[in-house]
């Protein structure tokens, strides 16, 4: 359900529910990393509840300055593959899959034309592929 979202918790419960959920957790807060101590939640959420507000969290606009240091103009599909794969520092493909909302099992060639397009314009190394895990690399 968390998927490619790097967040960080104080709460041992949090981290334990957020890990459940797929989340990567972080040992602390760093810039990329949503800070799930200062989102302010009350109560006790539902799950389609909790990650909303988590969602909603996710600066991608400021992860994609980040990762080409200025703005930029991309797809859905291919900002949501960035995002991901800075959040999460890497992922396989059917984690890819799962995070931009495809089934893990699909076939779809939608990811590897998006991946194709990033690479195309912003090289190769840009999005490394080492032994079925994708990553970020350098533009």
């Amino acid at each position: 359900m968390l998927t490619g979202i790097r967040i960080y918790s104080s709460d041992a419960i949090w981290r334990q529910i957020l890990s459940d959920f797929g989340a990567t957790i972080c040992a602390e807060p760093t810039p990329g990393v949503i800070n799930f101590d200062t989102l302010n939640i009350s109560g006790i959420p539902s799950p389609l509840e909790l990650k909303s507000v988590i969602l909603d969290a996710a600066d991608t606009g400021g992860v994609l300055r980040l990762v080409f240091h200025g703005d930029v103009s991309l797809s859905r599909i291919q900002a949501q593959i960035v995002v991901s794969l800075y959040n999460s520092g890497g992922m396989t493909m059917s984690e890819l899959k799962s995070a931009l909302g495809y089934a893990p099992d699909i076939t779809t060639h939608s990811i590897d034309t998006a991946i194709y397009q990033l690479r195309k314009v912003y090289g190769r190394t840009f999005i490394k592929n080492l032994n079925g895990v994708y990553s970020l690399g350098e533009l």
